[in-house]
């Protein structure tokens, strides 16, 4: 091969890189942001939640696809009204996902185990920042 011939197909592989890192970045700008599910649970009995529903929950959650970031009971109250007995924090790709998982039959099944041994959960998502 001529040099000139090494140098035309360097250039043309430099070339398809630098197109490639583009749309990379293109792809990755149009990305969703991160959906987080906050739950804050009135637990009333902790060890037959946390034996119970909190492993169901935990396990259906990631078969949908979430990914928990934090659960207990160890909370520092920083400002406002006190939280709950237990805060749980799971990330998603989606609200879309979010809501499939909690609208499924195995969410609303251990919903009803979770139940005998909170009062209350007050749950809400909020969309996180882009990823960028």
């Amino acid at each position: 091969m001529k040099p000139k011939q090494h140098l035309h197909l360097l250039a043309m592989a430099m070339s398809v890189l630098v197109l490639g890192a583009v749309a990379v970045q293109a792809l990755h700008a149009q990305a969703k942001p991160p959906v987080y599910y906050v739950a804050e649970v009135d637990v009333i009995d902790l060890d037959g939640y946390l034996k119970e529903y909190a492993p169901k929950a935990a396990a259906s959650s990631k078969a949908f696809g979430g990914l928990t970031l934090a659960a207990g009971q160890e909370i520092t109250q920083i400002e406002g009204a006190p939280p709950k007995r237990r805060v749980v924090i799971v990330k998603w790709d989606s609200l879309e996902k979010l809501q499939a998982w909690r609208n499924s039959e195995q969410y609303k099944k251990d919903r009803k185990t979770g139940d005998k041994y909170a009062k209350t959960i007050r749950a809400f998502a909020v969309e996180g920042l882009p990823q960028n």
